[in-house]
């Protein structure tokens, strides 16, 4: 081998590389380099990244050069503005940086990095003022988002919230979002007609509305998906969100299954309903709210009930707290397995409508704050069955009014005396153990 030519060739590649590090500005993100095959990268596509260039024509130029294959965008580390939306195509997967759900600088957090200042992270200012325009993302059959940070940065923390619409839209079949954190949205996740959503691992202070479901005729998935005001606490943001806020809102779903979600400071934690597609059922298990004015609404639900299993409830801010509302207008079943309620309430549940609740295995604590005489649990009309339960507040436990239309009340330990007013004409009250 030619040792001259080696040396040159070497060199020649040096001062190459000099040359693209020279040109490549310090917090410019990368362009594509030694992507795997069906992979492209926006910077191909001439998009920025600085925060201040508009990046939408560049983004939706990359995910529409796929045709009609699928494939993936990779968006590197970078600070991308859009004006616009985004519409990803049919089996795309648009990428960012982060391979699981991060967290940034916020009142919670004061000493960790800001949004735009480690990761991808997409800087949303599309439709301010009004939250019926288009979705800043709209995903479809088989398309996919992760990895990325979704940030209002005209969202004032200190002021109550400016609308904006949905951050994400999830249609057609199978559409996912993944690992990314929504910081600040005002409505963040729009999971309505589509079939088997795949919504896991998020995180964020949505301010209006978390996750919205109906129109679900094939099952969808909801998972680790917890808000937290981890943004902004300040007293005018945080009274308008406990005032206006609903973290989950179920109507037309079918076979519903939602694990490990949680929400924090909302009028409503999980709000349950119907729509002129029709009411909701599903599997609820490890779900949880805390300091919610109603933590779980239930408006209505289907025949083949609400089963919400290891469930953690706490009401304590507005004017009647209350962990569970069951509204006059409920005709289906509702069951709560195995779940804890807890917090300066007024009252633990609140039962209304035609349809069938059941509390098995739980605990009840903390009712009564004002040493009123109020009950743990009232029924007012509709069926009841309270079993297996452990009422830890020495106060009245169980109200069955006259409208009830059958009540079973067993085998449930209280703290003090039993206190169980029954007016029910069919009920069954018995082995109900107190003085512990």
């Amino acid at each position: 081998m030619n040792w001259k030519k080696t040396n040159l060739l070497t060199l020649g590649l040096l001062c190459a590389g000099l040359l693209l590090a020279c040109n490549k500005g310090d917090d410019a993100p990368a362009a594509s380099s030694g992507l795997p095959a069906g992979t492209v990268s926006v910077m191909d596509f001439g998009a920025k990244g600085d925060g201040v260039t508009d990046d939408t024509k560049a983004f939706q130029d990359a995910l529409d050069s796929f045709g009609t294959k699928g494939g993936t965008v990779h968006a590197p580390a970078g600070n991308y503005l859009f004006t616009g939306n985004l519409n990803i195509p049919a089996a795309v997967t648009l990428k960012g940086s982060f391979e699981s759900v991060p967290a940034h600088n916020g009142i919670r957090d004061p000493g960790l990095p800001k949004p735009e200042d480690d990761g991808t992270a997409f800087l949303v200012t599309a439709g301010k003022g009004n939250e019926n325009a288009a979705p800043f993302i709209t995903l479809n059959t088989n398309s996919t988002l992760r990895g990325v940070v979704l940030y209002w940065p005209r969202q004032d923390p200190d002021l109550e919230p400016d609308p904006y619409p949905w951050g994400v839209a999830m249609r057609g079949k199978n559409p996912a979002l993944l690992d990314v954190e929504m910081l600040n949205p005002y409505n963040a996740i729009d999971a309505s007609d589509n079939e088997r959503a795949l919504v896991r691992n998020i995180s964020g202070q949505p301010l209006r509305r978390g996750i919205y479901v109906d129109g679900i005729y094939d099952i969808g998935r909801i998972e680790n998906v917890h808000w937290n005001p981890w943004w902004s606490m300040t007293p005018t943001l945080l009274a308008w969100q406990k005032a206006n806020g609903e973290a989950f809102i179920f109507e037309r779903t079918d076979w519903h299954y939602v694990l490990n979600t949680f929400c924090f400071g909302y009028r409503v934690g999980y709000k349950f309903g119907g729509s002129a597609s029709g009411v909701c059922n599903g599997n609820f298990l490890g779900i949880g709210a805390d300091a919610c004015h109603t933590s779980v609404l239930v408006e209505n639900s289907a025949t083949m009930g609400l089963l919400i299993t290891n469930g953690e409830f706490v009401a304590m801010d507005g004017d009647d707290p209350t962990m569970v509302r069951v509204g006059a207008g409920n005709e289906g079943n509702v069951n709560f397995s195995n779940c804890a309620f807890w917090g300066p309430c007024n009252q633990n549940a609140i039962i209304d409508g035609t349809g069938a609740v059941t509390f098995s295995s739980c605990i009840f604590m903390q009712w009564d704050r004002y040493r009123q005489g109020r009950y743990s649990v009232t029924v007012n009309s509709g069926s009841v069955i309270i079993t297996g339960c452990n009422f830890m507040t020495d106060s009245p436990q169980v109200s069955i009014g006259p409208g009830v239309s059958r009540a079973v009340v067993t085998g449930n330990i209280v703290k003090g005396s039993v206190r169980i007013s029954n007016s029910a004409a069919r009920s069954v009250i018995q082995d109900n153990v107190g003085n512990y």
